[in-house]
This record gives structure tokens, sequence and C-alpha cells, in this order.
């Protein structure tokens, strides 16, 4: 019988995690409830931070990894392709939009449908923002 399961946010890897996280936390209005790092003979980047939904339901964390490249997007052959993105609903497209710019996003250049923008966030992790109802 299949035990009782839920996924609760996921974990991305980052050169700069607490960096990432500070970046996730003012474009969201998350709250960072734990932050850790450097470990003990690891560089001064090392580290893992996670930041809380207002909700409390959903999480987000960050670690560090030493060997950690940028995904391409769009992808190319044989170069770091795009692993995972988040999924951002903002009330309005282009106020979002906007908004992730000042924080320290940059918009992708290749933007593959209407409604949706494609944006980098300092890591180079894409994430998608998209008009809906929040």
């Amino acid at each position: 019988m299949r035990p009782r399961m839920a996924i609760t946010g996921p974990v991305l890897d980052a050169a700069d995690p607490v960096g990432l996280a500070r970046f996730y936390e003012r474009m969201l209005g998350w709250t960072m409830v734990e932050c850790e790092g450097p470990r003990p003979g690891y560089p001064p980047e090392d580290g893992w931070a996670k930041l809380r939904s207002p909700a409390g339901d959903l999480k987000i964390e960050f670690q560090w990894e030493q060997h950690y490249m940028p995904p391409t997007w769009p992808p190319v052959a044989g170069e770091q392709p795009m692993m995972m993105h988040l999924d951002i609903a903002v009330e309005n497209l282009e106020v979002g939009v906007e908004w992730a710019l000042e924080v320290g996003a940059t918009l992708a250049a290749h933007q593959p449908q209407e409604g949706v923008r494609v944006m980098l966030d300092p890591a180079g992790h894409p994430f998608c923002l998209f008009a809906a109802d929040v």
C-alpha cells in the first residue's frame, strides 16, 4: 500500500545558494526560515537556505553545488540543459516582469509562447511568469 506523500517544494543547486535564496525571498515575499554555511573545510560559497511560503505549505531550498553550471535556455545539444523550472503566477504579467527585473532577474531571449514570460534568476535557472488569479 502506498504511504501518504506530499511534495513540499524543490531544491535548487547554485554556486551562491544564500544569494539566490535572498533573490527569491525578495521577489516572492517569502521568509527565509533557515540558512546555514559554510561548513568547516568548505569554501565560503558553501551554504544552504530554505524559504517558506506565507501559508507555510510550500518551501524552496537552495544548496551549494561545487560544479554548478547554469542551464542553457533554450536548450543546446551538449550544454547543461534545464532540468526543471518554477511556474510563478502573477496578477499582472507586465508588472510581474518589471518586478522580477527590478530584483535581479533577466528576461530570457527565447520566449516560446504568448501569455508566459521566461525569466532567468541570478544563477541562470529559468522560471516562468504567467497571469492568473493569485
